[in-house]
């Protein structure tokens, strides 16, 4: 068992390491969506304004790790062992995949929240799309330009000519509007089952306020 522990342990670094620092990337925008759109003021100082920025600037992050599927496809083929990939690398993949994009979709139900608020309820799905649209272009520049949501600080000269240069042609634009479509259409699908869930628990609170259990 220890050495079956010690392969699998090894075996996770090699394939899987990246899962903790995309997890954490991923989460960022999570908690700015939080502060951004959920805040009870309404005023957008110019410190909003910079977290609006690196808010747009993190959220492909989030989405990425749909595209790390290929880290879990590159295990099996390599690893030997049916249970060190079904007991560890299958669930430990699909946790971080579903986390990454469960805060994604939590980051946009926060910014259509915030549009709700402002009165601006007509622009949310607008909104969701061009959000979408942004994060499948960053989604590219990440998985093959290697671009991380840092270089549009450290390096936006050199990120954007590149860019620039890559979308225009053929197939990186396929590639991006296939994955617009994967986003929109899984982002519909979670958001339902999140906001079903938030609503099945709202619900059951409030009947536990109106019937409180006895005493005993």
């Amino acid at each position: 068992m220890e050495q079956l522990l010690g392969n699998a342990l090894g075996l996770f670094n090699r394939y899987s390491g990246w899962i903790i620092w995309n997890l954490f990337l991923a989460f960022i925008p999570l908690a700015l969506s939080f502060w951004l759109f959920r805040r009870r003021t309404n005023v957008r100082s110019p410190l909003w304004w910079l977290v609006l920025i690196i808010f747009i600037a993190f959220l492909p992050n989030a989405p990425y790790l749909l595209t790390d599927i290929i880290h879990l496809i590159r295990a099996t083929r390599a690893i030997n062992s049916i249970w060190i990939i079904t007991l560890i690398f299958i669930p430990l993949h699909l946790f971080a995949i579903l986390s990454g994009f469960g805060a994604y979709v939590i980051s946009l139900i926060n910014q259509g929240h915030y549009l709700r608020r402002q009165g601006a309820k007509q622009f949310i799905f607008m909104a969701e799309l061009l959000v979408h649209a942004l994060s499948a272009l960053g989604v590219y520049m990440g998985r093959f330009l290697r671009f991380n949501s840092w270089d549009l600080i450290t390096d936006p000269g050199n990120l954007l000519l590149i860019t620039f240069n890559d979308v225009t042609s053929k197939f990186p634009a396929v590639v991006i509007i296939i994955t617009f479509i994967v986003l929109t259409v899984f982002y519909w699908i979670m958001k339902q089952i999140i906001l079903g869930l938030v609503l099945q628990i709202r619900y059951g609170h409030q009947q536990n306020q109106l019937n409180p259990p006895p005493f005993r």
